[in-house]
């Protein structure tokens, strides 16, 4: 176990929502919702504004209009968050050899390594000015942890959000944590939360005072152990590079057990998808897929397929994803989903049948939503009609995304229906909120446009 704070952990405050926010003045200090806009769809990120209202991520999306009908309701811009990401990890790089992301948002530093902290102070001064490289260069926040374990840096940063830094000297740990309540640690659920309180543990000092047998026999050996660990402050795990990782995976555990098979099917599309984005932020391929699912009663199923060769197309780990999960039984209820790739490479084997498949699926969808197509969209970027109308027409005007009109310049898309598509005129550099107007969606004067950088690159740079 190390002596000094030198493990960092950075948690960029609300992503995907704050990147929209930058990019959009008009959104600034609003509520902003980010997430897949149809029936099925689920929440990826929500402002702080968003939050306050009841809005969290992985909840429903119709949920979140419900509890926010005011918010405006986005479609994901992938590549602006990648390119975001690529500008955070390079100055965590600078920092350190050894810097393992997490996420597009998220990573730890090994400060030690890269002989940038010694001490508290020396750890304290670079966690500053990283958080002042961040806002500087992508024009957004991100939170700081400082610890002398991976653990204890990312709990240090949770209790920072937003927008701050927060340093745990050696010798604290159980002071700090002791009166905190047991869902602060890193693989405490609702469901081992609700266990525990049954047996009258509250809080992660009343984990140590049970002892290990205690929760040995109440969790089993493995997780038992592991959480008494945690509640004595106790994480030997080292920083890991990257490039040092065998599999790409990201899993989510849910408050209250799925019992819609539908709605397990929209989480394992929603993992996939994530998977995906991870994979692709690594610059890998995976040839295996792995789908892995923890019922009511604990037991955990792992179901995997093999590809013909590596790929980091979502639609075929989407697809290849739910035909495992065709062979699991979730009658019973499910408490964590989670969708991972192994067998990783550099390279990215095409697979053409698959994306023909998809191509025909979601020509379908769009013929369908032609069909049903309603009323329109409201101009605020959600409305009741998305479900019929944004699948036909938002494959090419989704909102949230950039346009570009020949004589009013850059803007995004607030919504769009029934043969229209309403456009707010404004850039991440605009001073005012921009003006608003609508057009025919075949306006040959609109087209697609790449995102803008949410800081103004100088002339001449």
């Amino acid at each position: 176990m190390r002596t000094a704070p030198t493990i960092l952990h950075l948690d960029m405050d609300a992503f995907y929502a704050s990147a929209e926010q930058a990019a959009k003045p008009s959104l600034r200090g609003k509520a902003v919702v980010v997430g897949g806009l149809g029936p099925r769809g689920v929440v990826a990120t929500a402002s702080y504004e968003a939050r306050v209202l009841g809005v969290h991520s992985a909840m429903p999306m119709g949920q979140a209009r419900r509890l926010a009908p005011n918010a405006a309701y986005l479609v994901p811009r992938f590549r602006l968050y990648r390119d975001v990401s690529e500008q955070v990890m390079a100055l965590l790089r600078e920092l350190s050899p050894l810097v393992e992301p997490l996420s597009l948002d998220e990573a730890f530093v090994d400060l030690e390594a890269g002989e940038r902290a010694w001490d508290a102070s020396s750890a304290e001064a670079v966690g500053q000015r990283l958080r002042e490289d961040i806002r500087r260069v992508t024009g957004l926040s991100g939170s700081v942890g400082l610890a002398v374990s991976k653990m204890l840096a990312k709990i240090a940063s949770e209790e920072a959000k937003p927008d701050g830094l927060l340093l745990i000297p050696p010798g604290t740990e159980r002071e700090l944590l002791g009166p905190k309540s047991v869902r602060i640690l890193p693989g405490v659920g609702p469901a081992t939360g609700d266990h525990l309180r049954r047996a009258g543990i509250h809080t992660v000092e009343e984990i140590a005072e049970a002892g290990e047998d205690e929760l040995v026999r109440m969790l089993g050996k493995s997780h038992g152990s592991h959480l008494y660990a945690m509640a004595l402050a106790r994480d030997e795990r080292p920083v890991v590079a990257e490039r040092d990782s065998k599999s790409v995976s990201v899993e989510d555990t849910y408050d209250v057990d799925i019992h819609d098979r539908v709605r397990v099917r929209t989480e394992v599309q929603r993992l996939a998808d994530r998977c995906v984005e991870r994979l692709r932020a690594a610059g890998r391929s995976g040839r295996t897929v792995v789908l892995k699912v923890r019922r009511y009663d604990f037991s955990t199923l792992t179901r995997s397929e093999t590809l013909r060769g590596p790929t980091d197309d979502p639609g075929v780990v989407r697809e290849a994803a739910a035909r495992l999960l065709e062979g699991v039984d979730t009658t019973g209820g499910v408490r964590l989903l989670g969708v991972g790739v192994t067998g990783l490479a550099d390279f990215t084997q095409e697979d053409l049948f698959a994306q023909a498949a998809a191509a025909a699926a979601a020509e379908e969808e769009a013929v369908a939503a032609t069909a049903a197509r309603a009323e329109p969209e409201t101009a605020g970027g959600g409305g009741p009609a998305e479900g019929a109308a944004e699948e036909a027409v938002a494959r090419r005007w989704m909102a949230g995304h950039d346009v570009r009109h020949a004589e009013f310049g850059h803007g995004w898309v607030q919504g769009s229906g029934v043969g229209r598509v309403t456009v707010r005129f404004e850039t991440p550099y605009s001073v005012v909120p921009g003006r608003v107007r609508t057009f025919a969606v075949d306006d040959p004067s609109l087209e697609a446009a790449e995102p803008l950088p949410l800081v103004e690159v100088p002339v001449g740079t």
